[in-house]
């Protein structure tokens, strides 16, 4: 068990050594959270100075911002720490040793932990001092909205992962949408119930949603729906284990046909 320990430990260390040799892996760790909180910041300001006097943007818009901010930054540690094995040609290298599956996407989950909760703190930091959010206004509640959005991050890393790897390296171009293909399902800036029928029929598939509703009913002043965000996490969490069951799989797959051998920039079909 210690082995096993030590050796998850090792793929979230090299990320790490990694980053620290490098600026420009930190850099986007800060930047693009801090555009996000600047852009919509000001937004929210303009729109607070604009409207009716009684509701404050702040907490609903550039709250939804930051929540969706984290999310992609959930996922996008899983997937940039395999891109990372995958670019320098060194993921077959680690299974040479006596790492196994599991423990190598426990090492991305711990390297995604790290980097959300560094651009987290940046942008609490950047949105608390310079546009008065803070996250206190939620209450206990954040902790149940970060969770799901972690949870879900983790599934669509994962599954992201598994993806590329089952059809090579060039597949990571469908990656990146993947956030802003889900986003207009996910009720980040509007309520759910403002969307057509088969889109709300989506959106109950999407654990994120339930988190946007109760924000936006926080702000409010309602109540939060606890059923709803419990069912928002069970859901998040067997995304998760699908996820994991495919990279598995897909993983198990590339053994067996050999394609893991030849695994080239290109395609691994």
């Amino acid at each position: 068990m210690n082995g096993a320990v030590q050796r998850t430990a090792a793929i979230a260390l090299r990320q790490y050594y990694l980053m620290r040799g490098s600026f420009s892996r930190v850099l986007p760790i800060f930047a693009w959270v801090a555009i996000d909180m600047v852009l919509w910041g000001y937004m929210t300001r303009y729109l607070n100075a604009i409207t009716a006097a009684g509701f404050d943007f702040v907490p609903a818009l550039l709250g939804a911002v930051l929540l969706w901010d984290f999310f992609i930054r959930v996922m996008q540690g899983v997937t940039m720490a395999f891109f990372e094995d995958v670019w320098s040609r060194n993921f077959l290298n680690l299974f040479t040793t006596p790492l196994t599956i599991t423990e190598y996407v426990g090492g991305l989950v711990f390297t995604s932990i790290a980097t959300s909760v560094v651009g987290l703190a940046a942008m609490l930091s950047l949105a608390s001092t310079v546009f008065g959010l803070s996250m206190l206004s939620y209450g206990t509640m954040t902790l149940p909205f970060l969770l799901v959005l972690f949870l879900f991050g983790i599934a669509l890393g994962v599954a992201g992962v598994a993806l590329v790897l089952r059809f090579g390296p060039a597949a990571e171009w469908f990656i990146w949408p993947i956030p802003a293909m889900i986003s207009p399902f996910a009720g980040v800036f509007y309520p759910i119930s403002t969307l057509p029928g088969w889109m709300q029929t989506v959106a109950q598939g999407l654990p994120l949603a339930a988190v946007f509703e109760n924000l936006r009913a926080m702000v409010a002043g309602k109540e939060p729906s606890m059923p709803a965000l419990l069912w928002s996490g069970c859901l998040a969490g067997l995304y998760v284990l699908a996820a994991v069951w495919s990279f598995r799989h897909v993983y198990r797959h590339a053994v067996r046909t050999g394609v893991i051998a030849r695994y080239s920039a290109e395609t691994a079909s």
